[in-house]
């Protein structure tokens, strides 16, 4: 009996115990393979994002911020400078957290102070109430950034930046340039040498702990300080030729104008000054086209000026010598069709009177009679149909066709400075380069001695021309001022040496009605030490000529600036010319 007992029990002992004990030992199990594979993709598959939330918690980042670096004239005088500003941003956040907007008075003086709109600050500073920044007023003084912070808005905060500031104002704006808001280099040397005036700020890396406490300083770069730039440009030379240049262009009603001073032996600009100009200090308003670099951008046809060139082409060819006459009677000729002629008939001429003369005739025969590829390699040896060196950004090469076939006619208007178009920079570097014994030299923007801020081959030269040629043409081109009516250009105590240019401007089609007036010469002649090349473009008066708008300013910019430089005048200042008129003449 108790056995039987015993057999039922067993017969009907539980069987749940089995699987319950399974499920939880399963949950368990995947429990920990969850949390195991989870740590693998965390650990192995995505690290990167648990890094990235301790960095922003922990990790932060100093910067030591340089100022730009100056830039200044040949003789130290500044010509742009960083001043410390400072400016205004808010952290929306904060403000929204503080219920800073209940502070009316406040904003209204803060708007008062930045002469903006009370609702438009607002506006800007609610747009995104989530974001951490925002810009109120870039670049304030320090003396309305004082006063913004004694109103102590929760949010509105300060932070140090520099500010460029130009003290020379228009009269250097082309050459100078300018900065945008940002400090970054947008016009003129400013943007050319961008990376040397700007330097490296400095950064240090550290990581902080809970309480803000500094616990590791993981990076720390210094900072590269920027260099200063000193440029070719003598500020008192500059001021001189602006003030002329203002004043001639004002007079004669013209749209525009542009002066060149350039050292002959080193091939610097003393100054490169254009009008009309602008105020880097403020820009608001101002025409886009005021901040064109004329004297570098824009090209003309340069008229007689380019005359000098075909007489040195013909004596360094050996068509022509100082003895030589040339035959221009009756005064005009046709070829191909075409008119060439000069305003009266001047008969036979010697080199210095087609000059003198400005005769167009004389230029004609004298090309014609020089092979083709002879007469237009010059002009590119000449320098005219590519780039000066100076590495100004915008700078135009101008126009002088390269092409095989040129005819009669198209050489005889080159002859007199037709169908080529040229900058007054490149005219510049022509009359510095027959300055200099027949030696081209690059101009430059940079003082001769700052060689480190310079590629080295910008001031590689080559001989172009013969040096008894060049100074042949040289002294005639002072018998061009003192024999020819061009009193505008004389410089009283130095012997000056010059050409008028007078020539329609070209348009598309043909040529308008519109004149530019040119004027390039040389001073001292008996030891040559200045290149000045004027333009006036567009005289709206009676006056257009070369010699009547463009000689005047030439003559006043050259005088005051061989006194600046203190060069001493000429022992005797009448026209020496002996071999011109000792000679017998060869006639052509």
């Amino acid at each position: 009996m108790k056995g039987s007992v015993k057999k039922q029990a067993d017969k009907y002992k539980p069987t749940t115990v089995a699987w319950r004990f399974y499920v939880v030992l399963g949950v368990i199990v995947l429990v920990y393979f969850g949390l195991a594979a989870r740590t693998a993709y965390i650990q192995v598959v995505e690290p990167e994002m648990l890094k990235k939330q301790g960095d922003m918690r922990s990790l932060r980042t100093a910067s030591s911020k340089v100022h730009r670096g100056s830039i200044v004239d040949r003789n130290g005088r500044e010509l742009a400078v960083s001043v410390p500003v400072e400016t205004v941003w808010a952290d929306p956040k904060i403000v929204m957290q503080n219920n800073a907007l209940a502070m009316v008075e406040h904003w209204q003086a803060l708007a008062d102070v930045l002469d903006k709109d009370v609702n438009i600050i607002k506006e800007r500073v609610t747009r995104n109430p989530a974001k951490r920044f925002v810009y109120v007023e870039r670049q304030v003084s320090p003396a309305m950034a004082a006063y913004i912070k004694q109103l102590k808005i929760p949010g509105i905060y300060l932070r140090k930046e520099s500010k460029r500031f130009y003290p020379t104002g228009e009269i250097s704006a082309h050459i100078v340039g300018f900065t945008n808001v940002d400090d970054k280099g947008i016009e003129g040397v400013e943007r050319v040498y961008d990376q040397l005036l700007t330097g490296e700020n400095g950064k240090k890396q550290y990581r902080k702990d809970a309480k803000g406490n500094r616990i590791e300083v993981l990076k720390d770069v210094e900072s590269t300080p920027p260099e200063d730039l000193t440029l070719s440009i003598d500020q008192r030379i500059q001021a001189l030729a602006y003030t002329e240049l203002k004043g001639a262009v004002k007079a004669f009603k013209a749209s525009s104008g542009s002066v060149v001073v350039t050292n002959v032996h080193t091939g610097e600009i003393l100054a490169l000054v254009n009008s009309p100009s602008y105020n880097p200090n403020n820009r608001r308003n101002v025409a886009i086209h005021r901040f064109r670099n004329r004297a570098i951008t824009d090209f003309y046809e340069p008229g007689s000026t380019m005359k000098p060139l075909t007489v040195l082409s013909a004596l360094e060819f050996g068509s022509a010598t100082t003895k030589t006459v040339v035959d221009t009677n009756p005064g005009r000729m046709r070829i191909g069709g075409r008119r060439v002629s000069d305003p009266r008939n001047h008969g036979e001429q010697t080199l210095t009177d087609i000059l003198v003369n400005s005769s167009n005739m004389g230029t004609t025969k004298l090309a014609l009679d020089m092979p083709k590829e002879f007469f237009l390699d010059k002009f590119f040896e000449a320098g005219f149909g590519e780039s000066t060196g100076t590495g100004l950004i915008g700078e135009s090469s101008g126009i002088m066709h390269d092409r095989q076939r040129w005819s009669q006619i198209e050489l005889a208007t080159l002859s007199y400075g037709m169908g080529v178009a040229a900058t007054p920079l490149q005219l510049a570097r022509f009359y510095a380069t027959i300055a200099n014994g027949g030696i081209k030299r690059p101009l430059t923007i940079l003082k001769k001695s700052n060689t480190k801020t310079a590629p080295p081959s910008l001031f590689e030269a080559q001989r172009v021309f013969s040096k008894e040629y060049s100074r042949e043409v040289v002294s005639m081109l002072e018998h061009v001022v003192n024999d020819h009516p061009v009193e505008q250009a004389k410089v009283d105590g130095y012997r000056v040496g010059g050409k008028t240019g007078t020539a329609f401007k070209a348009m598309a089609g043909g040529y308008g009605n519109d004149y530019v007036g040119l004027f390039a010469g040389i001073a001292p002649i008996s030891n040559p030490e200045l290149a000045i090349v004027v333009v006036i473009n567009e005289p709206g008066g009676d006056l257009y000529h070369g010699g009547e708008v463009a000689a005047p300013v030439f003559s006043r910019v050259m005088k005051g600036a061989l006194r600046l430089l203190n060069v001493a005048p000429d022992a005797n200042t009448t026209t020496v010319n002996q071999t011109t008129e000792q000679k017998e003449p060869n006639h052509v």
